[in-house]
């Protein structure tokens, strides 16, 4: 099982957000959240991302060659938010020969609730009834990954979280799934659910740039050239053109 803690560093890390609705950029240097930005609106990641890295950067006096680590959330998620956000972080750190990297985006998540002693849920919604998730531990400063990233039907999830939890444990709530799926989490586990409040629900880059913190202490660095994506299932139009081939290809064995 995965262990991640706070670790000190003398580090400058830009870490980004773009994986659901939620543009999100911060800096942490020497362990101190020195300024973040977040736009939860509908208007384009593409639109908006690098102003915000750019004001944020000019409000604090820091060029890109102060940064030491760059970092982002990596997925699951939006396919077209997580490409957004990889490709600005693999910019920006090629250009100026720094290491990046990848924190899951339900990891980030997790780190919005340190020290708390139950389970904890992130849960994105993935439409259809269908979540990504991951349950999560914290032990004092580490966290723990309980089980691996997911992408499940709601139904199977209360399933995974009653095989994993243990008598008296409750289990906290955090993500855009939230909100899709509250009423029917707490009808299943009553009391045992909790729900984070509103300010810690969504990914926040300095839980990114925290994550990268620890994975940085352990060694899981990479270049920008190794940065891609992680998908827990395929896109939309990827599964419209197999459907489509797939189509194609009976048609033909039918005329043979």
């Amino acid at each position: 099982m995965e262990k991640s803690e706070h670790p000190k560093t003398e580090m400058k890390i830009l870490a980004l957000d773009t994986s659901s609705s939620v543009a999100s950029v911060a800096i942490l240097d020497k362990n101190i959240l020195m300024g973040e930005y977040s736009i939860n609106s509908k208007k384009k990641h593409s639109q908006i991302l690098m102003l915000m890295v750019k004001e944020l950067l000019k409000n604090l006096d820091i060029s890109p060659e102060d940064i030491d680590l760059y970092a982002v959330t990596s997925g699951p998620g939006s396919f077209t938010g997580l490409r957004i956000g990889i490709t600005a972080v693999k910019a920006m750190a090629y250009a100026v020969k720094k290491p990046v990297i990848a924190v899951p985006s339900l990891e980030a998540l997790a780190y919005n609730l340190p020290l708390w002693e139950g389970l904890v849920c992130p849960i994105m919604d993935a439409r259809n009834n269908q979540v990504y998730t991951a349950l999560y531990k914290w032990k004092g400063n580490f966290l723990e990954a309980v089980t691996e990233c997911k992408g499940i039907a709601v139904q199977e999830l209360i399933l995974l979280i009653m095989d994993n939890m243990k008598d008296n444990n409750k289990v906290a709530f955090v993500g855009d799934g939230v909100e899709v799926h509250r009423q029917y989490i707490a009808e299943q586990l009553g009391n045992k659910a909790v729900f984070t409040p509103a300010n810690l629900m969504l990914v926040r880059a300095s839980s990114v740039a925290l994550a990268a913190a620890a994975k940085y202490s352990r060694g899981e660095i990479e270049t920008a050239f190794e940065l891609v994506p992680f998908y827990l299932r395929k896109s939309q139009a990827e599964r419209v053109l197999e459907k489509n081939n797939k189509g194609e290809n009976e048609e033909v064995c039918d005329k043979v």
